[in-house]
């Protein structure tokens, strides 16, 4: 299993980079669409359905471990100085955002006002960084992982904190596209672990569904953010009424 998840992985994104989509899988495979998604979601294939959709990419089974080893091989977090550079500089932070989402050069600077010149810099500050390689037109291949995250409790984390948490909880999450979900019990250590593993597995669905919807034009996506907290807690105002405790 430690395998098969990366290898999946690895096979959706070459199937969109060479432009194919769960369709043109499901026709190779004699297959519907939601069966194909299905095996994805599974990962359940056969080693005869992975080999029919490699020929679809005119690669071997062997081509796609090798891309998969490749991939593991990208950077999945920044160090601390680098990250530092990043929270600094509020218009490159707000480019490294965009880059990964898979926004290309001109929607950048259409959709906000930065300049060419400045978004291009930009980019040359990331390509230092080694978070991309760029390319000429100012087209960039990134150097992540897919699994990229900043830092715990990094310059990264503790910018969004301190800038973005009242801007974000501004909102009455009334709206379609929007929930809030505020629970509240007494957990066992045991109980509290399962939501732990729960919470990651759903930050890594969350990362999938990103990368799957990363191929759809701009005005189909939309920014989406889940905030996802656990912690032991209670709230100030009840621990002002808490009995203390009598000393002899």
């Amino acid at each position: 299993m430690a395998q098969t998840t990366p290898l999946v992985n690895t096979l959706k994104r070459t199937l969109k980079s060479h432009g194919k989509n769960y369709a043109d899988v499901a026709r190779k495979l004699d297959l519907t669409e939601a069966s194909v998604k299905r095996l994805f979601s599974q990962k359940s294939f056969s080693l005869q359905r992975l080999d029919q959709i490699c020929q679809m990419l005119n690669l071997e089974i062997s081509d796609l471990v090798r891309l998969m080893g490749e991939e593991t091989r990208k950077i999945t977090v920044l160090g601390e100085h680098e990250e530092e550079e990043i929270a600094r500089d509020t218009t490159l932070l707000l480019v490294t955002v965009c880059i990964l989402n898979s926004w290309k050069f001109r929607e950048i600077i259409a959709h906000y006002a930065i300049s060419e010149a400045e978004c291009t810099s930009k980019l040359v500050k990331l390509d230092r960084l080694k978070i991309i390689e760029l390319l000429p037109e100012n087209r960039y291949k990134l150097l992540i992982a897919a699994n990229f995250s900043w830092r715990e409790n990094g310059p990264i984390q503790r910018y969004y904190q301190s800038k973005v948490e009242s801007d974000f909880f501004d909102s009455r999450f009334d709206k379609q596209n929007e929930r809030l979900i505020v629970l509240n019990g007494m957990l066992a250590h045991e109980s509290v672990s399962i939501l732990q593993r729960k919470l990651e597995k759903l930050s890594q669905e969350f990362n999938e569904l990103n990368g799957d919807d990363a191929s759809l034009e701009l005005d189909d996506r939309h920014g989406t953010t889940i905030v996802l907290a656990l912690r032991q807690w209670e709230y100030g105002l009840f621990r002002e009424l808490k009995r203390q405790e009598e000393t002899l």
